[in-house]
């Protein structure tokens, strides 16, 4: 199952339009990152199509989400039914922007990182997975999700 799971996540950060935007700093703190990438307020409603957005955000590849007209949810990753309930905003954006940052372990890849990764396509190299609105553009969809 894991190198099922490795697999999915390797594909995923492979075949994306990799954002080629800048990385804008932030800062970590008590499990997340409280001010927006941006500055600016996410969409719902394109976080919705980037979350299913087999090219982008993917969330449907490890995730079971509360969107039924989609098929194939994942189920490596927890359900993200009411996930708004279980983490804060800030929590939510750590878990997108860099997963790692709070367990080292996880298959789910960072989609706003641009360094540090192995065997990565030329292409696709000093690039994130999403650009800074679309992480906010996600999390204002996950916000949702109560």
């Amino acid at each position: 199952m894991a190198v099922l799971a490795a697999g999915v996540a390797f594909g995923l950060a492979s075949g994306l339009n990799a954002a080629v935007a800048e990385i804008i700093k932030y800062d970590v703190s008590n499990g997340g990152i409280s001010k927006s990438l941006t500055g600016k307020v996410g969409d719902p409603k394109n976080g919705r199509k980037l979350a299913i957005n087999r090219k982008k955000g993917n969330c449907l590849a490890c995730h079971v989400m509360p969107i039924p007209e989609q098929q194939f949810h994942g189920e490596v990753g927890p359900d993200l039914s009411g996930v708004a309930s279980r983490y804060t905003t800030a929590q939510m954006r750590l878990r997108i922007v860099n997963p790692k940052m709070f367990n080292e372990d996880t298959i789910m890849p960072a989609f706003y990182k641009d360094s540090g990764f192995h065997r990565v396509l030329k292409k696709f190299k000093g690039k994130s997975i999403l650009s800074g609105q679309e992480v906010e553009d996600v999390l204002a969809y996950l916000a949702t999700l109560k």
